[in-house]
């Protein structure tokens, strides 16, 4: 049984405790959200206990802690979940930069406890059965990605339009554009962005190119536009569509060089999360403390991108300045 502590009750932990309910052997212990009635809530809903800190949760009698706070607090809630015992599952962006990523993976090795950024398409079954359908029947080395999401629907009081919060365009969707970028491409070597700011001091819209040592990527992500939220991935021998959603992806259509189309169908359950919670769990049961598909060096990777690209159109948060 791997028992679990939540941080944070807001949309995303409920998402979370939608998927765990479908991965054997897990139980919620015990929640704490920065606002009681928030957390109350929670634990009428799905049980476990209602904390009243941060140091009461890690106290409780668990194996493992998920972040599902806004990113301004990853890093600092991390660190104490490490020295307290408890591996990490990490919502993303893992940190608001670099600097931050290395002090919690430092933290992470000196307690040799599992540490994993929460970057869920990498764990859909649409995704890993276009990863092993490429083995046999490949488009090639891909040279290119094109992919992004603009989303101009969201209320105007959500955390996403926080510049203390660390929201933005970059910061909560092109984190997953990063992502697919160095999956496909891999290593960063260049990025070039430009951005436009809201009057909260965030970036509403930015396109952002990356270089990698397998080809270019051409990215966007942002909140005033209506986006269409699909993936393009290109090689010498085809090229590849994630329908939309792409970071929820159920569907892909591969279209040969030689004529021939292959559609993919992967419809995913539980939300979603349920994949990605039920490799952490494998992991701690192996007693490893980095996960082979989202390694440290992929978050490192991922990170540093929209470190760069944040550079570019000049966006810094307050715990930068």
């Amino acid at each position: 049984m791997t028992k679990w502590g939540i941080i944070g009750c807001g949309r995303i932990a409920h998402r979370f405790m939608q998927g765990l309910h479908e991965v054997a052997g897990t139980r919620l212990v015990s929640s704490w959200s920065r606002r009681p009635s928030t957390v109350n809530a929670f634990v009428e809903q799905y049980g476990g206990i209602a904390c009243t800190s941060v140091e009461e949760l890690l106290a409780t009698d668990i194996d493992a802690v998920y972040i599902a706070t806004l990113p301004d607090s990853h890093a600092a809630y991390s660190i104490a979940a490490l020295k307290a015992g408890k591996h990490v599952l990490c919502e993303k962006p893992v940190t608001v930069n670099l600097p931050e990523l290395e002090r919690v993976l430092a933290v992470a090795k000196d307690c040799k406890l599992l540490f994993m950024e929460g970057m869920k398409p990498a764990f859909y079954p649409l995704y890993t059965r276009l990863k092993e359908h490429l083995i046999h029947d490949p488009i090639g080395p891909a040279g290119y990605v094109r992919a992004g999401s603009s989303v101009a629907d969201v209320p105007a009081d959500h955390p996403n339009f926080s510049h203390e919060l660390v929201g933005g365009g970059l910061m909560q969707i092109g984190i997953y554009e990063a992502f697919l970028a160095i999956d496909w491409l891999g290593d960063l070597q260049d990025v070039q962005a430009m951005g436009r700011f809201g009057s909260t001091g965030i970036d509403m819209f930015t396109v952002f190119q990356t270089l990698h040592a397998g080809g270019y990527s051409q990215l966007y992500a942002g909140f005033d536009l209506h986006g269409k939220g699909d993936a393009l991935i290109a090689g010498p021998l085809g090229h590849i569509t994630i329908h939309k959603n792409w970071w929820n992806p159920a569907r892909a259509t591969i279209d040969y060089l030689d004529g021939r189309t292959i559609e993919l169908s992967e419809p995913f359950t539980a939300g979603g999360l349920n994949y990605e919670i039920a490799h952490f769990c494998d992991l701690i049961k192996a007693h490893e403390t980095e996960s082979p598909i989202i390694s440290h060096q992929m978050s490192r990777q991922m990170i540093n991108l929209i470190d760069r690209a944040r550079a570019e159109i000049g966006l810094k948060f307050p715990s930068e300045k």
